[in-house]
C-alpha cells in the first residue's frame, strides 16, 4: 500500500510523480494568460498522478468545487448549514437540518481532502486492484466497488480485485466505514481513478501501434484496434505507467453508456464464502499466534478483586495466564484448552458502576430525563404517546476475533476494523509506541451492524500479547460479546401532536437515551469537516442527532430534543442509530393520529409528505401490496416510511397475530429510491436484512439488565429472528436512478420496524408502547 500520499509503495523504487493535465485540456495552463487561467485549469474535475512501472498505479483527485454531483451536493448542503447547526430543526413546510446537511454529507466532507489518495493498480498479470479504505462486513461493498472499476475500465468483473487497505493514517477521516457513506463517498473517486487508468491504457496501445488513440476502443480488459488487433491490459501496464499525458479523455462514462452498473450482479466473493476460502480473523494462521480467551467480571465494567490461577496453569496445553484491565487472559495450545482453563480460574470480582441498576430502574431514569412538555393551548386537540425501547445487542454472526503480535518497538494486528486509524492510534498509545510502529491489517468481518466501529478485542489482544511476550489470537465468545460488548442504548420517547380542522399543528418529540458511545472517530471527523460543536453549544451526540433525525411530513411546527442518561455501560451505534427508535415512534404515532382524525393511515402520510419521490414510494407499496384489502381476524397490514442519507424507502407488511405470543410477518412489499443503484441485488439484500432487523427488535429481540449484568448470553435467549420468522413473500421495487447514489445500509430499519409495529397494532387492536413486544 502507498506509504506517502499514495505515491510511494513499500518495496518499490520511488517513482516519479507527474501531474497529468486534465482530460479536457490540451496541455499545461498558459502562465502568460494569468493566474485566473492557471487556477481554472487547476480546478478541473479530475487530476491523476502517474506512478512507477511496471505497474500502472492511479490515484483519483477531485476538486471540491468541480466535483461530480454526489460530492458537490454535499458541499453545497454543508455551506448552507454550517452557520445554522443549532437552529430549530424545522419550520412549517421548511426543510430540516438533515435536508440541508445530513450525517453522511458531514462525513464525506471530512474525507474530501484525502479522496485523491484512493489507489487503483493495473498489474502485468492484467488484474485491476482497487485498494479499498473501508471494511467489508457482508454488505457487498467490495462487489459494488468492483462493478464501478470494471465499468469505467471496460474490464471483466472477474479481473477486478478489491483488497482491504491496512490502516492508512494519511487518509485522516477517510477510512471509517459507517453512516451509510461508503458508496456515496467512493462513487466519484473510484470512477475517476478507473477512467484515468483507461485513458492511459488506450494511449499506450496507440503509441505501440502508431495509430490515433481515438480510433481505439476498450472491452473485456483489453484495448481493441479497428483491424482486430488486441492488447490486454496486463500487456500494456508498463507502457501505460509511462504515459504522462493521455491522448483521450480520462472522464467517467455518461449514464447511457454503462453496461454493468445498475445490473443485478452476484457477489464477487460469494464462491469463496460458501466454500470456506474467505478468510476472517479467526482463519488467519499468523506464526506463533496462540488461542486466547478472557475471563470477565460478573457485572458490566466490574474489576478483578482476587485471582487464584494455580489450577488453570497446571491444565494441559495452558501456556500463560495474564491480567489485563478488563479481566484475566488464558493462552493455550487450543481454544478448547483455553476455555476449560478459563473456567477453572478462581476469581472474585468487584461490582461494576451500574451493579445497582436493572431494566426497570434504567427505564425510570430515562423517563425522568425528559424536558417536560408545555401545556397545550386551551381547546386544542392533542395526542400524547410514550414508548420504551430495550437495549439491543449487535450480535454479528462472526464473534469478535483479533490477532496481535507485539514485540519491543513495534506491533502488528489483524482484525475487522470499521475505524482502523483510531484503532491504530489508541493501541499505539496503550502500548507506548509511536503510531507508525503499529500496523493494523484490516480483515473482512462476518457482520457488524456498527459493532466493529469499536476495537475492544484488538486492544485486549495487544495488551495480552505485550504482557505474555508472544503473538496471540484472541476470541471473544458469544457470551463475552452479549454481556460485555456493545448494545444499542435503551431509550424512552414522548411525543405530543396537536391538531385541528384536519391539520396537524405541532409535533414535539422528546427522546431520552442511555448515552451512546461515539468515541470511534466521529467527533474528529466533524472537526475535520469544519464544524465547531462547542461554538454551537452541542455535544457530539446532539450533533449526530440533529444531522440524522427529522420528520419528513408537514406536521405544523416540529421539534425534536435529545436527552442523554450518562451510565457507565458499553453502548455503540447500532444499525440506523437514533432513527431506529425515533422514527419508529414517529411512524407509530402517525398511524394513531390518522385513526384519531378519521383518515386512512397511508393516505394520511401521503398527504403530508414533503417529498414527491416519497409519495411515489407510498403509491408503489399501496398498489403492489393491495393496501386496505380485507384480512381475516388477527391479521393486518402496516406501513412505515423513512428517508435518510440521500435515500428513501417505504415498507408494507402483513402480519398474523392470531397467536399473540408468536406473531409472524407473512408478507412484505418494499419500495426504495436511493438514486443510482450500483448493484440491485446487493440493495435488495440490504433491504431484506433491514426487514429481519425490524421483525426482531419490534417483536422479540432485546437485552435485559439484571443488577448490572446483561441477562442474555447467546442466540438461545437473545431471540433474534430465525428462518421461521421471516416472511415467505418479500417483494422489492427499486425506483429508476434519480441522481448520485444515496446511502442504503441503514435506510430500511426504521421503516421496516415501524411497519411491523403498525401491523401488530392494527391486527390486535392494541397500542404497543414497549419494544420488543414479547420481551
Amino acid at each position: 500500500m502507498p506509504a506517502r500520499s499514495g505515491a510511494v509503495s513499500a518495496g518499490r523504487v520511488p517513482p516519479i510523480s507527474t501531474p497529468i493535465a486534465p482530460s479536457d485540456s490540451t496541455g499545461p495552463p498558459d502562465e502568460a494568460a494569468g493566474p485566473a487561467a492557471a487556477e481554472a485549469t487547476g480546478r478541473r474535475r479530475f487530476l491523476t498522478y502517474l506512478l512507477a512501472a511496471p505497474t500502472l498505479t492511479v490515484a483519483a483527485r477531485l476538486g471540491l468545487d468541480a466535483a461530480a454531483p454526489a460530492t458537490a451536493q454535499a458541499a453545497v448542503r454543508a455551506a448552507a448549514a454550517a452557520q445554522g447547526a443549532s437552529a430549530p430543526p424545522q419550520l412549517l413546510g421548511l426543510p430540516g437540518i438533515p435536508d440541508v446537511l445530513d450525517l453522511g454529507d458531514a462525513m464525506i466532507l471530512a474525507g474530501l481532502p484525502t479522496s485523491h489518495l484512493l489507489v487503483l493498480e493495473i498489474t502485468p498479470a492484467g488484474r485491476a486492484a482497487l485498494h479499498l479504505p473501508r471494511l467489508e462486513v457482508g454488505q457487498g461493498l467490495t462487489t459494488a466497488i468492483a462493478m464501478l472499476v470494471a465499468e469505467e475500465l471496460d474490464a471483466k468483473l472477474t479481473d477486478v480485485d478489491v483488497p482491504l487497505s491496512d490502516s492508512r493514517p494519511e487518509l485522516l477521516f477517510n477510512q471509517m466505514t459507517g453512516g451509510s457513506t461508503s458508496v456515496r463517498s467512493l462513487y466519484d473517486p473510484v470512477r475517476a481513478a478507473a477512467a484515468a487508468a483507461r485513458a492511459r491504457l488506450v494511449t499506450a496501445a496507440a503509441n505501440r501501434w502508431n495509430v490515433p488513440a481515438d480510433t481505439l476502443r476498450t472491452a473485456d480488459s483489453a484495448v481493441l484496434a479497428p483491424d482486430g488487433r488486441r492488447l490486454g491490459y496486463g500487456e500494456l501496464a508498463a507502457d501505460a505507467a509511462a504515459v504522462a499525458l493521455p491522448a483521450v479523455p480520462g472522464t467517467p462514462k455518461p449514464a447511457d453508456q454503462r453496461r454493468l452498473v445498475g445490473k443485478p450482479t452476484g457477489r464477487i466473493d460469494a464462491r469463496d464464502i460458501v466454500t470456506g476460502r474467505a478468510e476472517y480473523a479467526g482463519d488467519l494462521r499468523i506464526p506463533g499466534a496462540v488461542p486466547t480467551v478472557v475471563a470477565r467480571p460478573t457485572t458490566i465494567n466490574g474489576t478483578l478483586k482476587s485471582l487464584d490461577a494455580s489450577v488453570a496453569r497446571a491444565m494441559p496445553g495452558v501456556l500463560a495466564v495474564v491480567r489485563i484491565p478488563s479481566g484475566v487472559a488464558v493462552l493455550a495450545e487450543t481454544f478448547d484448552q483455553a476455555l476449560k482453563a478459563r473456567d477453572a480460574l478462581r476469581t472474585t470480582w468487584n461490582p461494576g458502576p451500574v451493579a445497582d441498576l436493572s431494566t426497570s430502574d434504567i427505564q425510570a431514569r430515562l423517563r425522568a430525563a425528559h424536558a417536560p412538555f408545555p401545556l397545550p393551548p386551551l381547546l386544542t386537540h392533542y395526542l400524547d404517546a410514550e414508548f420504551d425501547f430495550a437495549f439491543v445487542n449487535h450480535a454479528p454472526m462472526e464473534v469478535l476475533t483479533a490477532v496481535a503480535d507485539v514485540r519491543p518497538g513495534r506491533a502488528e494486528l489483524w482484525f475487522a476494523a470499521q475505524s482502523p486509524i483510531i484503532a491504530q492510534q489508541t493501541i499505539a498509545a496503550e502500548l507506548g509506541l509511536p503510531q507508525h510502529a503499529v500496523t493494523v491489517h484490516v480483515v473482512r468481518g462476518g457482520g457488524s451492524f456498527g459493532r466493529r466501529l469499536f476495537f475492544d478485542a484488538a486492544l485486549e489482544a495487544a495488551q495480552i500479547s505485550k504482557a505474555a511476550g508472544r503473538p496471540v489470537k484472541l476470541m471473544w465468545t458469544r457470551n463475552d460479546d452479549m454481556r460485555h460488548g456493545r448494545m444499542r442504548p435503551a431509550s424512552h420517547h414522548r411525543i405530543r401532536a396537536t391538531y385541528g380542522l384536519g391539520q396537524v399543528l405541532t409535533w414535539e418529540h422528546r427522546a431520552a437515551t442511555v448515552r451512546t458511545d461515539l468515541s470511534h472517530g466521529l467527533g474528529e471527523a466533524f472537526t475535520g469537516a469544519g464544524f465547531n460543536l462547542s461554538l454551537a453549544g452541542l455535544s457530539l451526540a446532539q450533533a449526530f442527532f440533529l444531522l440524522t433525525e427529522k420528520n419528513p411530513y408537514n406536521v405544523g411546527i416540529p421539534t425534536q430534543l435529545l436527552a442523554e442518561l450518562p451510565l457507565a455501560m458499553h453502548t455503540g451505534s447500532w444499525r440506523s442509530v437514533y432513527s431506529g427508535m425515533v422514527r419508529v415512534a414517529d411512524e407509530i404515532t402517525m398511524d394513531e393520529l390518522a385513526r384519531r382524525m378519521g383518515q386512512d393511515e397511508l393516505a394520511f402520510r401521503r398527504a403530508r409528505l414533503r417529498d414527491a419521490a416519497g409519495k411515489a414510494l407510498l403509491d408503489t407499496v399501496a398498489t403492489a401490496g393491495d393496501w386496505g384489502r380485507a384480512m381475516p381476524p388477527g391479521q393486518a397490514q402496516g406501513v412505515g416510511y423513512h428517508d435518510e442519507n440521500g435515500g428513501r424507502v417505504a415498507y408494507l407488511v402483513e402480519l398474523d397475530a392470531s397467536d399473540r405470543a408468536d406473531p409472524r410477518v407473512t408478507k412484505a412489499v418494499i419500495a426504495a429510491d436511493v438514486g443510482q443503484v450500483i448493484n440491485p441485488r446487493g440493495l435488495e439484500a440490504q433491504l431484506t436484512g433491514a426487514l429481519i432487523d425490524g421483525i426482531s427488535v419490534i417483536l422479540q429481540a432485546g437485552n435485559h439488565i439484571d443488577n448490572g449484568a446483561v441477562r442474555e448470553g447467546s442466540y438461545a435467549d437473545f431471540h433474534y429472528a430465525r428462518q421461521r420468522h421471516s416472511p415467505p413473500v418479500v417483494e422489492i421495487h427499486l425506483m429508476p436512478p434519480s441522481g448520485a447514489p444515496g446511502g442504503a445500509g441503514e435506510l430500511g430499519v426504521p421503516a421496516a420496524s415501524a411497519a411491523v409495529a403498525n401491523a401488530y397494532a392494527r391486527a390486535t387492536g392494541t397500542s404497543p408502547r414497549s419494544f420488543p413486544i414479547n420481551f
